[in-house]
């Protein structure tokens, strides 16, 4: 397929499939993602950092299957809940603690979503902390989606470990980015956000809600 011909939209199943998935991401928001990771994937893979149920992994997924040949999307994460999603906190779902470990597990989950959407063979699963990944990440990026842990070091490790890997003209696209405290929690917008600008490597080329696109120059 070639770049004219690729679709604007996710299709009507899918679409539907990434509202209804367990998950923190706006539709228009999700829709912007779908849309960037379309124009990238031709340039390389895209990897996003965060999966939790897999919502957002809908919208790359479907970019990877619009995009066709070896296109692929991996998603990293831990899968046992960030910091907001343990008990107690705010974003807390008791459906998804590991009755024999009492510990949260959201793989079982993420991998029902992505069966249910068909999207086993464009959406690659890399179990385990982000900064162990990172550290042996080899493959340039042609998109990084960052949504992972909240909190200060997670975010650190974040924007540490993986900003290096987005390819010359790729994108950075981050999310929950709120300048206002009142709106939400500081860590992506102090240590992620900022940072990537103030480094020189990155520019501003579109927001959206909390997500900002940042291209690497």
């Amino acid at each position: 397929m070639t770049a004219p011909e690729m679709p604007a939209q996710m299709p009507a199943d899918l679409l539907a499939r990434a509202r209804a998935a367990k998950g923190f991401m706006p539709p228009a928001e999700g829709d912007l993602l779908f849309r960037y990771a379309v124009a990238r994937l031709p340039h390389g893979p895209v990897l996003e950092v965060g999966t939790y149920c897999g919502k957002s992994a809908i919208y790359l997924g479907a970019a990877a299957r619009a995009v066709g040949g070896d296109a692929v999307a991996f998603t990293v994460d831990h899968h046992r809940g960030s910091e907001e999603n343990q008990a107690g906190w705010e974003h807390h779902d008791a459906t998804l603690v590991d009755p024999e470990t009492g510990l949260m597990d959201t793989l079982p989950t993420f991998r029902r979503t992505l069966h249910a959407a068909g999207l086993e063979d464009r959406v690659v699963a890399v179990v385990g902390r982000s900064r162990a990944i990172s550290h042996w990440w080899r493959t340039p990026l042609s998109l990084l989606f960052i949504d992972g842990g909240h909190g200060e070091q997670p975010a650190r490790d974040d924007y540490d470990g993986w900003t290096p890997h987005v390819m010359p003209g790729g994108l950075l696209v981050i999310h929950d980015v709120f300048p206002d405290p009142a709106e939400g929690g500081r860590p992506p917008y102090e240590l992620i956000y900022r940072p990537a600008l103030a480094s020189g490597r990155f520019e501003e080329i579109e927001a959206l809600g909390s997500m900002r696109v940042l291209r690497r120059n």
